[in-house]
């Protein structure tokens, strides 16, 4: 009997992706637009292959089986500088994270700084506009997806950038909306980086003042996600599986949930703490120390409550176009280094073409 219907292969010549995504970016309303329109299924570039969605890794594991894991929790506020340094050490060698407490940043500025971005994304699309772009070189900048146009499966959120450059910012290029909120919540984080420095570079064995001497962790970009209520969240990610490109970052979630880390070959909740800041390693402090200290996989999947906001501050090098390769402390006839030397230009160049596939950078600078 003859059928009306196309089948999947016809539906998939049919279907032109690039051009999707294409007349979608240039709405300029990201998710949030979406939603705001009132859809009850997600575009099909959102939809993430079920492989991608599991919540563990290892073939014959009960999807059912849990963990009991004690996330490693650093009081900044407590103990001497010698228990810090050692539980610092313990975390970045073994986690690859840890949760951050009595950091010195008031809780109101952390609540302001989460409010200051609902307001940005939640104002009208016509107020959001001049600031949405794709160039890189745009220091202030809203866009849905970084790697929109490359990834092979987008994530439901829209993200504002603020590009730190040397630690610093014209606080007038910044939305009006959150201009105050973003701006008071920097002053106090590029402080607290100044202490992370120290302490890093004291857990790895080296003097107090290494990291900022060799200028890894002086530039911050902060980036604010959105991921507003999805119709579907099932069927995609707020944010798919990677490891961050760079040496330090410094992240701040609301009470939403929704963050997991990749550990013991599944994927494992990690609730929000009140106060806290979570800061785990990229891949360049991985490939400078030689992989003494761990880069983490990580992702945010999507819940029934939204939406969600977070603040994620990434930490660079000053001069990009400096090499960085493993530190020759780290280094000896029974431990060469695992890495090519690199700047962070190329290691992002190459991180971006990847388009927050699941897949690492790190092998792509490996020796052997």
């Amino acid at each position: 009997m003859a059928t009306t219907s196309m089948s999947c292969h016809e539906e998939d010549q049919e279907y032109d992706r690039a051009k999707e995504v294409v007349e979608f970016d240039q709405t300029k309303a990201g998710v949030k637009g979406l939603v705001d329109s009132g859809i009850a299924s997600i575009p099909r570039f959102f939809i993430h292959p079920p492989e991608s969605l599991s919540t563990q890794e290892v073939e014959g594991e009960s999807q059912g089986s849990s963990l009991l894991i004690e996330f490693p929790v650093i009081d900044f506020g407590g103990g001497s500088w010698g228990v810090l340094v050692e539980k610092v050490r313990t975390a970045c060698e073994t986690w690859g994270f840890f949760e951050l407490v009595n950091h010195g940043i008031p809780t109101t500025v952390m609540d302001e700084l989460l409010e200051g971005i609902r307001r940005f994304h939640e104002q009208p699309t016509e107020e959001k506009t001049r600031f949405y772009s794709r160039d890189l070189k745009q220091k202030v900048r809203y866009y849905c997806n970084g790697n929109l146009l490359v990834a092979k499966a987008a994530s439901w959120r829209d993200s504002l950038s603020c590009d730190y450059r040397d630690g610093y910012l014209n606080p007038d290029e910044l939305p009006p909306v959150c201009r105050k909120a973003i701006s008071r919540y920097m002053e106090y984080i590029l402080e607290l980086k100044e202490k992370l420095s120290e302490i890093l570079s004291q857990a790895l064995g080296l003097a107090k003042d290494y990291l900022s001497e060799i200028e890894c962790i002086k530039t911050a970009n902060l980036v604010c996600h959105y991921y507003p209520a999805c119709p579907q969240p099932h069927l995609t990610l707020g944010t798919t599986k990677h490891c961050d490109p760079s040496f330090l970052t410094v992240l701040l979630q609301d009470n939403i949930g929704g963050l997991q880390v990749f550990l013991q070959n599944r994927w494992i909740d990690m609730p929000p703490r009140p106060g806290a800041l979570v800061v785990n390693l990229g891949d360049l402090m991985q490939l400078t120390t030689n992989a003494k200290f761990k880069s983490v996989e990580h992702r945010v999947q999507l819940g029934q409550n939204g939406p969600r906001v977070s603040a994620a501050c990434f930490f660079y090098p000053s001069t990009k176009n400096r090499r960085y390769g493993p530190i020759k402390e780290f280094l000896s006839e029974s431990n060469p280094p695992f890495y090519r030397d690199t700047t962070a230009t190329e290691y992002l160049a190459y991180f971006r073409t990847q388009g927050l596939d699941g897949h690492s950078a790190l092998p792509h600078f490996e020796l052997r």
